[in-house]
């Protein structure tokens, strides 16, 4: 846990290292000397994403909250979950959502929130839901969600400085769009693509250690290893407009949704009985293979907000079965 927070805050340092030389930049080329407004601006729209966060989720995945009468078995899953974890019981909801999937946000540990989509209920066993459902405690006791929050609005911030600065945007028009303007667009742009693989990078970090977290309160590598394989043949069932809707909110998500159909073919292999599950057996066969990824695959997980699949489940087999 401490190397996870160690490469969170180094990472957290290095993005605010990147906003705080950006609005350096545009103090300096504008003569302006107290250009630490710029970077006050920039931490007011921090603020503000911190505080409507959680009601836009709610919003864009359709959430009710529901009661422990309508839900017991989830409800007791969670609740025994956040004893071994030894934190507030999150509040607890159902995404009006068919796509199979388990998510969680909120501003903090004490202000977490655990949904379900409505397409999970019936496609993962007990053990399996518990294990998921563990995997989003984790992300909540990490405080992971908030860090991302907090990180993912400074790609953000650099492109709407981007825009600003250059000729597609406010440039053109002030007659400014040329020398010192447009180096602080180019630069902008730069930065916003690095700041966004940065993200992206700290997103597939927290997936490998709430997948750990998860085996540490109390659920079994395989039972989680099901589950993944499970939310990938359902997303790969998927219809293209359920999977249109969540574009946006796929980082939330225990899987990429969007990945499913190619994942589903490597997953497969692992399914030597093709019981539809990983067993014990299956993944200790799997820890002793070893995993080498092409360039498509590692180009295309650098630019993913999860771990390649079979790298995931190669990373759960090392904790035991």
């Amino acid at each position: 846990m401490f190397y996870f927070r160690l490469r969170m805050f180094l990472l957290m340092a290095v993005m605010f290292a990147i906003l705080y030389a950006a609005a350096t930049m545009i103090g300096v080329s504008m003569g302006v000397t107290n250009f630490y407004f710029y970077l006050a601006l920039s931490l007011v729209l921090m603020f503000v994403q911190y505080m409507i966060g959680p009601k836009l989720v709610e919003w864009s995945m359709r959430v009710r909250y529901v009661q422990k009468s309508q839900y017991p078995k989830i409800y007791q899953m969670v609740e025994d979950l956040a004893m071994r974890a030894k934190m507030p019981v999150p509040k607890i909801g159902v995404a009006q959502i068919s796509l199979p999937n388990a998510f969680a946000f909120g501003r903090g540990v004490s202000d977490g929130r655990i949904c379900v989509t409505e397409g999970i209920l019936d496609l993962l066993n007990d053990d399996e839901l518990r294990a998921v459902l563990g995997h989003e405690m984790s992300h909540i006791r990490n405080r992971d969600v908030l860090t991302i929050t907090l990180l993912s609005v400074i790609p953000m911030i650099m492109y709407r400085i981007f825009w600003h600065f250059t000729f597609f945007g406010g440039g053109r028009r002030r007659g400014s769009g040329s020398g010192n303007t447009v180096l602080i667009g180019i630069a902008a742009f730069v930065f916003y693509f690095i700041t966004n693989l940065l993200v992206l990078y700290a997103s597939r970090i927290r997936e490998y250690f709430a997948d750990r977290g998860s085996v540490e309160l109390g659920n079994r590598p395989s039972s989680l290893a099901s589950a993944l394989y499970k939310l990938v043949y359902g997303s790969a069932r998927a219809d293209r407009d359920s999977l249109k809707d969540v574009e946006g909110l796929k980082a939330f998500f225990v899987n990429d949704p969007s990945r499913a159909a190619r994942e589903i073919k490597e997953l497969r292999q692992l399914d030597m009985d093709r019981s539809g599950t990983i067993d014990p057996h299956e993944l200790d066969i799997l820890q002793q293979k070893q995993i080498q990824l092409g360039l498509g695959d590692k180009l295309m997980e650098m630019l993913s907000t999860h771990p390649n699949m079979l790298k995931r489940i190669k990373q759960l087999s090392g904790y035991g079965v």
